[in-house]
């Protein structure tokens, strides 16, 4: 069974910059994609950054410019920077890792931007 544990969300005035963090329970080579999705009370989640085993790294529009998805190996650790934070970025932010054909995701960690 994979874990993936998140933290850094926080409250954070607008404007203001996080780093979360998910670390998974075994070696992320494993895993085709991992990335981060969002979700807001009443709302489906959404995507926010997916990179893959390689590298190569994609963004929901309204992020590009302001987030980056990272990965360290040697710490199993997927890492989401986010500056220029708005307060529509309030949410809880989830973790997920897909190894074909199962996909992963930690408990979530709440971000919250005050206007």
């Amino acid at each position: 069974q994979v874990q993936l544990v998140e933290s850094g969300g926080a409250l954070v005035q607008a404007g203001g910059s996080l780093r979360l963090s998910c670390a998974a329970s075994r070696s992320i080579v494993s895993f085709n994609v991992m990335g981060w999705y969002r979700q807001t009370p009443g709302k489906q989640r959404e995507l926010v950054a997916l990179i893959t085993r390689v590298g190569g790294t994609n963004y929901a529009e309204s992020v590009k410019g302001r987030f980056t998805i990272s990965r360290d190996n040697t710490k199993n650790t997927v890492y989401l920077q986010m500056n220029s934070l708005k307060p529509e970025d309030t949410a809880v932010y989830y973790c997920t890792a897909t190894s074909h054909p199962y996909d992963y995701w930690g408990q979530g960690t709440q971000v919250t931007v005050s206007s």
